[in-house]
């Protein structure tokens, strides 16, 4: 579904699981005192449906489905109760729902939010607040607490659909940090066009190591953006610029990839690391050329092959140690405790939908998340360096998307200050 529209009822119509209602008053407000939110229990089926049938005029989620969001494990609905009794509430039926019911007032929103298995998003299905409820701030609340929930179950990012038109809406999500991703042309019954927004979590408390952040200026010179990220950190002095991005991109490079330029494979980033100064340590999962899979130019494998044998001897001459397996998730955490920075290949139609290698450095770990620098900012979609700087991957994530190919390669460059 959609984001939210909170309550004023304006025209809405909604195509298949798209919603959303919210108002003015709503995005520029705190919630109220005494307000509460919780997650939904099946006793909450009955108001939820009245506040769905109360705020959207069409394609209203029925009550079976609601059933179905509050049981089932990759849904959360959250809920809004007032304050307990209507002159404290200002809102008409507050006071016990039962005898046996705690003191609380009426459910006046929800939140649904899905949170599907095997994906790193989250998608905000359907939002309300009854309009007897509106200007407290609760559309932001719940925008908020949906957020927190999200990153509570390991989603790097939250997603949402809102009708172009609702303009209310729209400038909720700018302020609360969400991007314009997409349009859905022809979207609700009515033909109105829907706008898809992102936002990247990362908790309340993010982590900084001390990495500087660097963005690749260039499509294929994310490894050598990697190695200065590291040497920002453990060189005194170095600096982080194009033109040794392009030098460092050029001495790591394989020469071909599958067309164009170039990118950097596991031994002629380490290589470039240690001509750097610092100290580095391969493992790659596969022996011998890599990357050859993916080029059907004969004459540019041989090419591929010769420069990686190069860096092949050179990483030998320099006493590069060199593991030929998987490294596992637990070897990358040791190696982040000790204080090193790991330049990992992922693959990056994990990150931004294309299908080509992709080098991160993951240089943080706050107990549930690899916490990565990604030198790629999508530009076209967004983002900006808050998007791409000290990213938290769930370790499950993270794990799933360090591998490229058919055969699965995994690689990556441990990294350290280099002893005197």
């Amino acid at each position: 579904m959609t984001t939210p529209m909170l309550h004023q009822p304006l025209p809405v119509s909604r195509r298949k699981d798209v919603r959303s209602r919210t108002s003015s008053r709503d995005s520029v407000t705190e919630p109220q005192t005494g307000f509460a939110i919780r997650v939904a229990r099946p006793s909450d089926l009955e108001p939820l449906v009245a506040i769905e049938n109360a705020v959207f005029d069409a394609d209203r989620i029925s009550r079976r489905s609601f059933r179905n969001l509050i049981g089932s494990p990759s849904a959360l609905v959250l809920v809004v109760e007032a304050p307990a009794g209507p002159a404290e509430a200002g809102l008409p039926g507050a006071g016990r729902s039962s005898d046996k019911a705690p003191l609380c007032g009426p459910i006046v929103a929800y939140a649904a939010l899905l949170v599907r298995r095997g994906t790193g998003l989250a998608r905000l299905y359907s939002i309300a607040v009854v309009s007897e409820a509106a200007g407290r701030g609760i559309g932001r609340a719940l925008l908020r607490a949906a957020e927190a929930a999200a990153f509570a179950r390991d989603r790097i990012a939250l997603r949402l659909e809102v009708r172009a038109d609702n303009a209310a809406a729209i400038a909720l999500y700018r302020a609360e940090g969400f991007r314009p991703i997409g349009t859905y042309l022809d979207y609700y019954a009515d033909h109105e066009t829907a706008l898809r927004f992102e936002k990247t979590l990362r908790g309340e408390h993010a982590i900084d190591t001390g990495v500087p952040y660097y963005e690749q200026t260039t499509d294929f010179t994310c490894g050598a953006c990697c190695l200065m990220m590291a040497m920002g950190r453990d060189i005194p002095g170095f600096v982080l610029e194009p033109v040794t991005e392009i030098r460092l991109w050029r001495e790591a490079t394989t020469i071909f990839m599958m067309s164009g330029p170039g990118g950097c494979e596991p031994y002629g980033l380490a290589v470039a690391a240690h001509e750097a100064g610092l100290h580095a340590e391969i493992h790659v999962s596969e022996p011998g050329d890599l990357f050859l899979e993916g080029v059907r130019n004969p004459e540019k494998q041989v090419v591929m092959g010769l420069a990686q044998e190069d860096f092949r001897r050179r990483a030998e001459r320099y006493e590069i140690a060199v593991t030929i397996r998987r490294f596992t998730l637990d070897e990358l955490r040791a190696a982040i405790a000790g204080g090193k920075t790991a330049v990992v290949l992922i693959s990056g139609y994990h990150m931004f939908g294309k299908k080509v290698p992709h080098w991160v450095l993951a240089h943080g770990d706050d107990g549930r998340h690899i916490v990565i620098h990604d030198p790629w900012v999508a530009d076209e979609r967004g983002e900006t360096v808050a998007d791409a700087a000290n990213l938290p991957i769930p370790y499950e994530t993270f794990d799933r998307i360090a591998r490229f190919g058919k055969v699965g390669l995994r690689a990556a460059v441990f990294l350290s200050r280099r002893e005197a």
